[in-house]
Order: C-alpha cells, then sequence, then structure tokens
C-alpha cells in the first residue's frame, strides 16, 4: 500500500482554504504561529530548522514569504529544504510587485487608489505591498504586515540561490507562482503539474 504523499501548508492559516487541486491526495499539515488558528505545528518559518528533517513530500507557501524582511528570506527556504525529503518540492505564490507597479505607471494610480475588487472588498495599491491595511487593522496583529517584496525573476533567484536544483515560474493575476525542486522531478510530478520535459 503506498504512503500517503504530506504537504506542509506554511503560514496558510486555516484548513478550510482549499489547496490547488494538485494536492487532493496530499495529507495537509498546517503550519502557522498564530495559536488561535489551531495549526497542526505551532511554528515560526524562520524556525523549521527545528523541525525533524526530511519528513515532507511537499511545502506549500502562499502569500506567505513577503511576510519577512528581506534579509530572513533566505532562511525561511533553507527551513522549506530542511524539511522536505529528497524528491520534494517546494510551491511559492507571493504578490507580484512587478506586475503592481506595471500597472501603477499604466493607470496612473496612487497608493491610496483602489487596484483591484476582490471577493472580500476593494484591494489598494497599498495593501498589495505592505499587507492588506484592513486585516491587520481588525486583527491587531502585525505578522499580517508585508516587509518585502517579489518579482519573478527575483523570487526565482531567492529560490535558486537557496539551494533548490530545479525551477519552474509563472505570472498571473498580479501573482508569482513557483515550483522548486530539490532535484529534477519525476514524470508523474510533472504530470501531475503540468511541467515540460527538460
Amino acid at each position: 500500500m503506498a504512503q500517503v504523499k504530506r504537504v506542509l501548508n506554511v503560514g496558510g492559516h486555516d484548513k478550510s482554504i482549499p489547496l490547488p487541486r494538485q494536492y487532493a491526495d496530499f495529507e495537509q499539515i498546517l503550519l502557522d504561529l498564530d495559536p488561535a488558528v489551531g495549526p497542526d505545528i505551532l511554528c515560526d518559518a524562520r524556525e523549521l530548522s527545528k523541525l525533524e528533517p526530511r519528513q515532507f513530500d511537499a511545502v506549500y507557501c502562499a502569500h506567505n514569504l513577503e511576510h519577512y524582511y528581506r534579509h530572513e528570506v533566505s532562511g525561511v527556504l533553507a527551513g522549506f529544504l530542511h524539511i522536505l525529503k529528497e524528491e520534494g518540492f517546494a510551491q511559492i505564490i507571493v504578490p507580484d510587485i512587478g506586475e503592481v507597479m506595471r500597472i501603477v505607471a499604466a493607470r496612473n494610480l496612487d497608493l491610496e487608489d483602489v487596484l483591484y475588487q476582490s471577493p472580500a472588498g476593494p484591494i489598494l495599491v497599498l495593501d498589495v505591498l505592505w499587507g492588506w491595511s484592513a486585516q491587520i487593522q481588525r486583527s491587531g496583529q502585525s505578522f499580517f504586515a508585508h516587509k518585502t517584496g517579489f518579482t519573478e525573476r527575483s523570487l526565482v533567484s531567492s529560490v535558486q540561490r537557496s539551494g533548490f536544483s530545479k525551477t519552474y515560474s509563472m505570472s498571473a493575476n498580479l501573482e508569482v507562482n513557483v515550483l522548486a525542486f530539490r532535484r529534477m522531478p519525476d514524470g508523474a510530478t510533472k504530470a501531475l503539474f503540468g511541467l515540460p520535459d527538460g
């Protein structure tokens, strides 16, 4: 009987938020620093190296990496490598600051102008840059603030410098999405994510 693969959802905040369909057969383990959300692992992502190594098949980190200062990002990524199995991978999704800058320039927007409408309400330019102000104000938690930002090129560069040997990236809908592998992915994983050969 095949062992169920495990994905560590880093900073996911709530298990009711669905992961992408590729993780449907994975057991989700939620890691968060906020005890109020009842994480499976109560831990700051900057301290992943304290966890048992090589225990997860995947790391899913969506809209979390930008909540660390630039100089802390390499340590978080090193933590991903620490807890991933040899054939493991990380999926990292962050706001696309490059695209935000292009839209701001093209539309002549100011910081407090609405960048787009979300189901939760209007998102201002400054919300993408420094964190959703309504959430920060409502929660009173400064850890919701953004402390750095990424373009597609800068995120790929950070991931590669951290030691991941193979990366795939794309930018769409104001997000950068990077898949980072410890080693070349096998055919099944490529098929799962629709990755090209080579």
